[in-house]
């Protein structure tokens, strides 16, 4: 059972959070919240899924739900209306998949699949419209969800979020070489690789049609907003490798914080361990303070005008999805079956995922 079949709680659930990963500042000081919309959220992705071909119907049925995907978005983009919450949900969970093929042509060295479809998702993402009926679903599903993802908020916003799609892309390119050829990057090599395979601007972006507001280049650049953005999602990529850590190991990955200290910087995976919470630590305390001083920006904005007042709310809207990021993310690495590797029959290869190299036929 999911925690949040009960609600939104503030205080941890049955899920039983391993010591070696247990955040209590997380547990006390990030109370957990839930959009409303999640029940009918996770039954229509998992139908978009099937509809859309992504993933097996076998696989579907079996292992979609306790995947948790819905959960980890409708925790984070709390105040977002139903569509663009469905929307987001859905690009989410094809992120995801992406993410499986991406590894499973690694893994069974398929570089000329993964040159294809890498090709195909830069072009599908500046012309999404033109490729719904693509016969790899994975270019269709993208295209499909990008279909609506734009339909909220201006051009700009959509050719800023394609342009940092299109970074994570070649990202993950490189990630491709790295893997193939056994490269373990250096600890600020891969930081800076990291803040791009996590997508940090995507979800970043995604604030904003969440709060039905698209934020002037002078509140994203702001320093305490960017300080604040950047902490979250710094967090939940670093949090995400310490969880990862053995499955990782176990699929021979080159690409994990762990793995970097532990080559590079000659620590023992324990050392290592430690040195990665130490970092989360750390960036939690530096948000809470973060946070603090973008909420006074935000309250600064709010300047006697009704577009001062609607722009400062809009600012403590994304703010506080921010904060909601750390505790969604805390919670779906605890219930979700991706990080479940001691449950597998084989620890280096996902139940969940095909190993089809789909989109080829």
């Amino acid at each position: 059972m999911h925690a949040f079949s009960r609600g939104t709680t503030s205080t941890p659930t049955a899920v039983p959070v391993p010591p070696a990963l247990s955040l209590p500042v997380i547990e006390e000081a990030f109370p957990r919240q839930l959009h409303p919309y999640w029940p009918r959220l996770q039954e229509k992705t998992r139908t978009w899924l099937l509809e859309k071909r992504l993933m097996p119907a076998d696989k579907v049925e079996e292992y979609a739900d306790g995947l948790c995907y819905t959960d980890l978005m409708a925790g984070y983009y709390t105040e977002a209306p139903e569509a663009v919450l469905q929307a987001i949900a859905d690009y989410s969970a094809w992120f995801f998949v992406w993410d499986d093929r991406h590894d499973r042509d690694i893994v069974h060295r398929r570089p000329a699949a993964w040159r294809r479809l890498r090709t195909r998702l830069h072009t599908a993402l500046d012309a999404p419209e033109r490729h719904l009926g693509h016969p790899d679903p994975l270019v269709a599903g993208l295209a499909d969800s990008l279909v609506r993802l734009y339909s909220f908020l201006s051009p700009g916003w959509n050719a800023r979020f394609a342009r940092h799609f299109h970074a994570v892309i070649e990202a993950y390119d490189r990630e491709f070489v790295n893997r193939t050829e056994g490269r373990i990057p250096t600890v600020e090599e891969y930081l800076a690789l990291r803040r791009l395979t996590f997508a940090h601007h995507i979800w970043n972006d995604l604030l904003e049609p969440s709060a039905e507001r698209e934020l002037p280049d002078f509140v994203r650049k702001h320093p305490t907003y960017r300080r604040a953005a950047l902490l979250s999602q710094e967090f939940a990529a670093w949090y995400n490798d310490l969880c990862s850590l053995p499955k990782e190991i176990a699929g021979d990955e080159v690409h994990n914080l762990g793995i970097s200290l532990v080559t590079h910087e000659r620590l023992t995976l324990e050392e290592a361990i430690v040195e990665m919470r130490h970092r989360i630590d750390g960036c939690v305390s530096a948000f809470l303070v973060a946070e603090r001083d973008a909420l006074m920006f935000a309250d600064s904005l709010a300047d006697g005008t009704r577009q001062g007042k609607e722009l400062g709310t809009a600012v403590r809207t994304c703010v506080g999805n921010m904060r909601n990021w750390f505790s969604s993310v805390y919670w779906f690495h605890h219930e979700s079956g991706r990080y479940k590797v001691d449950s597998w029959d084989d620890r280096s290869t996902p139940p969940y995922v095909s190993n089809e190299a789909a989109g080829e036929k």
